[in-house]
């Protein structure tokens, strides 16, 4: 057997052995990093046994990703219930399962009603006894957050701005809600997200911008040193930087990115 397989197993071993024995925290797999942050803020942070590469989690292994979740590994850690978003192969995620273990995928990007609903469905898979509770007290949290936003029902788009290839967050989507319901005119022209690809025409996002006219743009930026697309920059749309951390997660990270929302826009 070669080396780094055995330190993996060895590693795996120290992991299984480091969880508490407690029937009411089941072994789970959590294959996307908002599962993680939903898990945590349900107490459950400590039955993750393994988590996707995308993780920020560095003390689990890694189970691959949502389109190619390693069977082998997710195999050892031999977990109780496996969740994963709707990205991920329902038949693949069904036939990884252990024997008697749960494979669960959920969205919560499909609107606010639907990031309430995924942390419903996780917490009532991870058998949290007062989840629907939980659930009722972040929906009037969140609202209570974005009605402090000083939006003005100022024209806006929010996109993921500040990559290769960013993309606007349109109509049906989570963020496009919870911006609305912070009192911002979101103006994206279509459904779901659209991306603007780098091998696209080059002043496809410039020509998109100019038509729907938007005040503000919120570019979520994944780090600080990051640069902002430069075809954002016109002459009468202020850009507003936001952390894609706090908003790129549906469920109660959201909260922060209120917060930071409500400060940018403060007078």
């Amino acid at each position: 057997m070669k080396r780094p397989l055995l330190s993996l197993l060895a590693g795996l071993a120290l992991t299984l052995a480091a969880l508490p024995a407690n029937a009411a925290c089941p072994t789970i797999i959590s294959q996307s990093p908002f599962i993680t942050y939903a898990l945590e803020w349900m107490g459950l942070g400590e039955c993750i046994v393994g988590v996707s590469r995308f993780d920020r989690r560095e003390d689990l292994p890694r189970t691959g990703g949502l389109v190619d979740p390693d069977a082998d590994i997710i195999a050892l850690l031999d977990p109780k219930l496996m969740i994963t978003s709707n990205w991920t192969n329902a038949a693949k995620w069904q036939a990884m399962a252990p024997a008697g273990a749960t494979a669960l995928r959920v969205d919560g990007f499909k609107g606010t009603d639907d990031m309430e609903d995924a942390l419903r469905r996780i917490g009532r898979a991870a058998g949290v006894a007062d989840i629907d509770a939980r659930v009722e007290r972040f929906a009037a949290e969140w609202r209570a957050a974005a009605a402090k936003v000083n939006g003005g029902q100022r024209r806006a788009v929010v996109m993921t701005a500040c990559s290769g290839a960013p993309y606007s967050f349109g109509r049906g989507t989570t963020l496009y809600q919870i911006f609305s319901r912070a009192g911002l005119q979101v103006v994206a022209d279509h459904d779901g997200i659209r991306n603007f690809r780098p091998d696209g025409p080059p002043d496809e996002l410039p020509k998109w911008l100019d038509g729907i006219k938007p005040e503000i743009i919120f570019a979520l930026k994944n780090s600080r040193d990051e640069a902002c697309n430069a075809s954002l920059v016109r002459a009468d749309t202020m850009i507003v930087p936001l952390d894609g951390d706090r908003f790129t997660h549906p469920g109660p990270r959201i909260l922060l990115g209120l917060e930071q929302l409500r400060e940018a826009l403060a007078p």
